[in-house]
């Protein structure tokens, strides 16, 4: 009897014990799996977080871009105007700033998706641009679009070739000058390319048109001028990228 009381014994504690260890195995799971839910929505709320504030950055650089694209629309094609480089119907130079209303919205979205293509394309290629990463070198670089804008339309050559060569020049020298990237260099010349193909189906149909034209409808000097507004806006889109805890650098 005492064997068998003894074994009864034996028995009823290991139940018990095997007892204990199921409840604190079940009690260490349901913790886990609590600890691993509450991780869950901490991060999945950081996530959402850190995603709005990327959105709302996005779109204030987005409308940054757009308003610059705007004013430089407005300033340059009224300069291009008074100088008789393109013409449009009369009923366009009554309205505002003697500009056709689709040209700074389209040279303002332009601007947007050139300026925030720019430091996109330098993350994806891993190649941070660090080349004069200042407000004044951007403002610099504004300044010298500007002139070349305006040489296009004062200076005086014997043919359109020798002020396209010019262009193209001061262009080149902008671009190395304030970028020297090879991420900027093709974005400006994909920047050219589809500008005036653009505007050359435009004065094709008979929107606007250009004075003395001699390559495809336009002027032979245009994908120029693009070409160093492509690079400007770009210089303009990586400066607004940069975060507020990074410095900007210089070479």
């Amino acid at each position: 009897m005492p064997r068998l009381e003894e074994h009864c014994w034996s028995c009823s504690c290991s139940a018990s014990v095997k007892t204990q260890e199921l409840s604190s195995a079940r009690w260490v799971v349901c913790k886990t799996a609590e600890m691993m839910s509450i991780i869950t929505s901490v991060l999945s709320h950081a996530y959402g977080s850190l995603h709005s504030l990327q959105s709302a950055n996005l779109i204030r650089r987005g409308l940054v871009l757009f308003i610059v694209g705007v004013v430089l629309a407005l300033v340059l094609n009224l300069l291009q105007i008074q100088r008789n480089v393109t013409l449009f119907p009369e009923e366009v130079l009554d309205t505002l700033f003697s500009s056709a209303w689709w040209i700074p919205l389209c040279c303002g979205t332009a601007a947007a998706v050139v300026g925030l293509l720019y430091p996109c394309l330098d993350q994806h290629l891993g190649e941070p641009h660090k080349f004069k990463r200042e407000w004044a070198s951007v403002t610099r670089c504004i300044a010298v679009f500007v002139g070349i804008n305006h040489a296009s339309a004062k200076l005086d050559f014997a043919n359109n070739v020798q002020l396209s060569l010019t262009l193209a020049a001061l262009s080149l020298g902008l671009w190395w000058t304030f970028d020297r990237s090879r991420s900027g260099f093709g974005l400006g010349l994909t920047t050219a390319f589809l500008a005036t193909l653009i505007a050359q189906l435009l004065v094709y149909n008979g929107i606007y048109q250009y004075t003395s034209p001699d390559f495809l409808y336009v002027r032979s000097w245009l994908p120029c001028i693009f070409f160093s507004g492509g690079v400007t806006v770009g210089n303009i889109g990586r400066q607004l990228a940069i975060g507020s805890t990074e410095k900007p650098h210089n070479d």
